[in-house]
């Protein structure tokens, strides 16, 4: 075969990308900037200071306690003191806080009295993260409340104040979580927010690049070009944007694990392959969509639509473990899941790259996959007729 076509097809790659901005600006400006934008948000390393609301209808001591015990997390910001429990829902339902703690009437009184009042709090766990942190200063502020609450109860009985510590909390715990002892959410977020939007616009480009020539009705010069392979024409179009995309992914790469001194417990190599076998991966995916749907419309939908819904059944936003297994069996074949596993295993564990080379061989599949369909993209590249 003459190389002739495919250092053409090269080069008719390259001068697309030179002639409309919208390449460069998706290319290269989005990716540096949020990773910019998340790096600088997550610089503490986790959220804090999450919106909240409290519900005091006991204006007591003991509440006031409670409320300055809330104000006193990290996790937590009282924006609002609400007078009902109506005000507070409708507060959390308009997205003005995340959540709402709830002290009930005669709180003090039934706590002083004996008897076992009611603590509630409220989270919108619509917002994940931010829902989950208000949840856990919550459930924390509670649970000191109610101990505080049975120590005091058991040391005016007349129980040794010693004693009392050791009942309420018999064994103390201390963490030394593997991998991330700091429990830094920066290190979770930052690189799968990063990595999946990535994904997402090298799926999007990919598709506006392949099925741009349909539209445009230049599908069969493209072809010419290539020397009437589609495989050619689709690997001469695509190694610009690789290239491009595998520097990008570095450089993201290095402002994480250089720069802001994120774990790398294995030679940076590890991750810089699994960065460009992402590239090709979301270019084989974003090819097998085209090749199934080669209209530039529907396809680039799909590959937004897939694109988003990978930052929550393919990334750390939450767990595939504790997904319904009808729903987290779609993590496994986007390319983003198996990067994933690979810079926990690799970044974050430091295990042998033995025991990931599965992960690495799963992402060469994805572009192995979207020749399959080549014959059928051909034949609407030789006849281009494009659907709005």
């Amino acid at each position: 075969m003459s190389v002739k076509p495919f250092i053409e097809t090269i080069k008719r790659g390259w001068r697309t990308m030179f002639q409309r901005k919208i390449y460069f600006v998706l290319m290269i400006v989005v990716p540096l900037v949020s990773t910019f934008f998340f790096l600088n948000l997550m610089d503490s390393g986790l959220p804090a200071n999450v919106p909240t609301a409290v519900v005091d209808e006991d204006h007591s001591s003991m509440s006031r306690q409670v409320i300055r015990s809330l104000n006193a997390s990290q996790m937590l910001s009282i924006n609002d003191r609400e007078e009902s429990f109506y005000d507070a829902v409708q507060k959390v339902r308009t997205g003005k806080v995340m959540g709402f703690f709830y002290i009930p009437e005669n709180f003090e009184k039934d706590a002083l009295g004996g008897r076992t009042p009611t603590l509630s709090y409220y989270c919108n766990l619509t917002y994940y993260v931010p829902g989950s942190l208000a949840f856990k200063g919550f459930k924390t502020v509670a649970v000191t409340t109610k101990g505080g609450m049975v120590q005091t109860k058991l040391i005016s009985a007349g129980m040794d104040g010693g004693e009392v510590s050791s009942m309420l909390q018999p064994v103390v715990i201390d963490q030394h979580p593997i991998g991330n002892p700091w429990l830094n959410y920066n290190y979770y977020l930052s690189v799968s927010f990063l990595s999946a939007l990535l994904a997402l616009l090298i799926m999007q480009i990919t598709s506006l690049t392949i099925c741009s020539e349909i539209k445009q009705g230049t599908s069969p010069e493209w072809l010419r070009t290539s020397g009437g392979s589609m495989l050619v024409a689709v690997i001469g179009k695509l190694i610009p944007q690789t290239v491009i995309w595998t520097v990008v992914g570095v450089a993201v790469e290095a402002a994480l694990f250089k720069f802001s001194h994120f774990p790398l417990n294995n030679h940076a190599m590890h991750m810089i392959v699994a960065m460009f076998l992402l590239v090709i991966a979301s270019q084989g995916f974003a090819t097998t969509i085209c090749c199934i749907v080669p209209n530039m419309r529907l396809s680039f939908t799909l590959c937004s639509l897939i694109g988003i819904l990978t930052f929550s059944i393919a990334a750390f936003s939450y767990p595939v473990s504790s997904m319904y297994p009808s729903i987290g069996i779609f993590s496994y074949i986007l390319p983003e899941r198996y990067f994933f596993l690979i810079f926990s295993d690799q970044a974050l564990n430091g295990i042998p790259i033995y025991y990931s080379r599965w992960y690495y061989v799963a992402l060469l599949l994805f572009p192995l996959v979207g020749m399959v369909g080549l014959k059928r993209l051909k034949k609407h590249c030789l006849n281009p007729v494009y659907v709005p």
